[in-house]
């Protein structure tokens, strides 16, 4: 990790993931949460405040040690025990079938090898344990793919690797997942290249 994804990237998105604008949908895609979870890209911790009270502890996959310093307000606010325990989605250090569900916001964009990491979280999630994910990636609208595909060059350059296009549904299911409910959209007031989502939830099995 270079010294601009170390120690300016995780600020820019400790700032630009942190508006209120986004709160709801952190909220939504929170609900639900229940027993042990694995949460992937925990960056600094922004989910915290909206983990449900069913949520019996978590375990925090962040390669960024500057996210993690950036949470320390929110952990210590928090009643529900947080435990950074892994550095790298792509190969987790937990055993089969250990989690009750998982968490990812806005993480599958940066991940070099999504695939693989998708597997490792169907890996250790418990048979029928659910995946909540909101991501931004591949747009509904073909022009709006368009710019999505002239502009990832220059966002992986000064996102630490985000990507713009990747195509979010279809990552999960080639992954062994099943969608139980998916919700894509425009974030409104946003352009629409960085702005398309994918709000769902996905049942391993």
């Amino acid at each position: 990790m270079g010294l601009w994804e170390a120690h300016v990237v995780p600020r820019i998105v400790n700032v630009a993931c942190g508006m209120k604008t986004i709160q709801p949908l952190r909220r939504r895609v929170c609900a639900g949460l229940a027993g042990d979870v694995l949460e992937i890209g925990f960056g600094s911790g922004l989910n915290i405040p909206f983990y449900p009270a069913t949520v019996t502890r978590v375990a925090a996959v962040e390669p960024a040690d500057l996210g993690w310093k950036l949470a320390a307000k929110r952990l210590a606010d928090t009643g529900v025990p947080v435990r950074r325990s892994g550095l790298d989605g792509q190969s987790l250090p937990f055993a089969d079938n250990t989690y009750d569900t998982a968490l990812s916001t806005w993480t599958m964009c940066t991940i070099p090898d999504v695939a693989a990491a998708l597997t490792e979280v169907r890996r250790v999630l418990k048979p029928g344990g659910t995946l909540h994910f909101v991501e931004h990636g591949l747009a509904p609208d073909e022009p709006v793919r368009q710019w999505q595909r002239r502009l990832e060059p220059v966002q992986k350059r000064l996102f630490g690797g985000c990507h713009l296009a990747r195509p979010i549904a279809e990552l999960i299911t080639e992954a062994g997942f099943t969608i139980a409910e998916l919700d894509v959209f425009y974030e409104p007031g946003a352009p629409k290249p960085f702005s398309a989502m994918s709000l769902g939830t996905a049942q391993a099995h």
